[in-house]
């Protein structure tokens, strides 16, 4: 099964959202399934198979999370942040700006899906392969 540190080597390689296919492909190579990303913190939990877990504790001290969320504002910085326009702690702030708690990555179907803090599904959205 996977190491947090062989997932952190694949993740130094990302340096905007652009990077983002490459780095899917590296998780899949690994085993990686999905991963919940909990933007409050940078925590990260990874999911493999037989119900294996490897948790990264938080990468940033704690920034607040809106109560509500923006759709519109958040897809329009969200492109920006594909187009490699942000780099990933710009794009955490962004997220929690626009009331974004938390993504989850689900590698076998290729999804990203963005939640707010009620567990509400704000967008879904196709990963390129």
């Amino acid at each position: 099964m996977f190491t947090i540190d062989q997932i952190k080597e694949a993740h130094s390689k990302v340096k905007s959202g652009a990077d983002f296919p490459n780095y899917i492909q590296d998780l899949i190579i690994l085993g990686v399934k999905g991963y919940d990303t909990f933007v409050h913190d940078g925590s990260v939990v990874y999911f493999g198979l037989n119900n294996y877990t490897a948790a990264a504790e938080e990468k940033y001290p704690e920034i607040k999370v809106a109560d509500f969320p923006n759709k519109e504002l958040f897809i329009e910085l969200l492109v920006k942040h594909q187009h490699g326009e942000s780099d990933y702690m710009t794009f955490c702030a962004q997220c929690a700006q626009c009331g974004i708690a938390k993504w989850r990555v689900n590698i076998v179907e290729m999804t990203c899906t963005y939640f707010d803090k009620s567990e509400n599904e704000i967008l879904i959205e196709k990963i390129p392969s």
